[in-house]
């Protein structure tokens, strides 16, 4: 089995990979500093809970935007797995071009979304994931990342909402029965919430506009299904996503 990992700014999502299915997902806080023992011990007892051991973990493959925690990461990994973490990086097969100017500046993430959107879906595909921060993506019929806008996420802009303003409380981000919003706390969710979902289809619609592509749209992140749900603009909501583009990176660079 595989052991994909996506260490994002928020959250750790680790997916225990068995053929072309994800057997079992769960998460750790990024921000939590964690020695490679700490790290080795969690992932360890989560795969005893599936009965799974060290010896049927064949591989590793990581994308990390947080290269601060790398370095425990993997550590712990060789010393409780045996395994030396494979790293998305520069030069690593995805099947993606990057067409840009300057390719180094497109994150691991990203890449790896577009992998997965592309070979799971089809292309072209406007990738969007909603997470940390939402980055919008377009990769064309044959596979080139051509284009791509990255905005504040939903979680980062409730946090500015709330910390910048010192009436305003801490909030349970959801789309509340109406946006014609009669107190303070149902205001909040419909400005996050509803100027998503006019972000999301605005940036779709000049997507499209611009590059003259009948593309496809799919969508992933946490918070992802809250938007997907509220807009037909997006097609797929897949919330394997990022861990199925690993997978098939790491069959590619197999």
């Amino acid at each position: 089995m595989l052991l994909a990992i996506d260490v994002g700014n928020t959250n750790i999502t680790i997916g225990l990979v068995d053929g072309k299915e994800i057997k079992h997902e769960f998460r750790l806080t990024t921000d939590l500093p964690r020695t490679s023992d700490e790290f080795g011990a969690s992932i360890m007892e989560q795969l005893s809970h599936q009965s799974v051991t060290a010896d049927d973990i064949e591989d590793v493959i990581i994308s990390s935007v947080v290269p601060k925690v790398n370095y425990s990461l993997s550590s712990g990994i060789y010393k409780y797995l045996n395994c030396d973490a494979i790293f998305i990086g520069n030069g690593t097969k995805s099947g993606i071009r990057i067409a840009l100017p300057n390719p180094v500046e497109v994150g691991a993430d990203r890449v790896v979304d577009a992998a997965g959107a592309f070979f799971l879906y089809g292309g072209p595909v406007i990738v969007i994931d909603f997470g940390t921060a939402t980055t919008y993506d377009l990769v064309t019929e044959d596979g080139s990342f051509i284009a791509g806008v990255t905005a504040p996420g939903l979680r980062t802009a409730a946090k500015a909402l709330w910390s910048g303003a010192a009436k305003l409380p801490e909030i349970e981000i959801e789309k509340p029965e109406s946006i014609l919003a009669k107190s303070t706390i149902p205001s909040m969710q419909a400005g996050l919430v509803y100027g998503c979902i006019g972000q999301t289809e605005y940036i779709i619609d000049h997507f499209k506009e611009e590059s003259g592509l009948d593309a496809k749209v799919v969508a992933t992140g946490g918070l992802g299904r809250v938007i997907a749900d509220s807009t037909d603009k997006i097609d797929v909501y897949d919330r394997n996503l990022t861990l199925q583009g690993l997978r098939i990176i790491y069959e590619k660079s197999k």
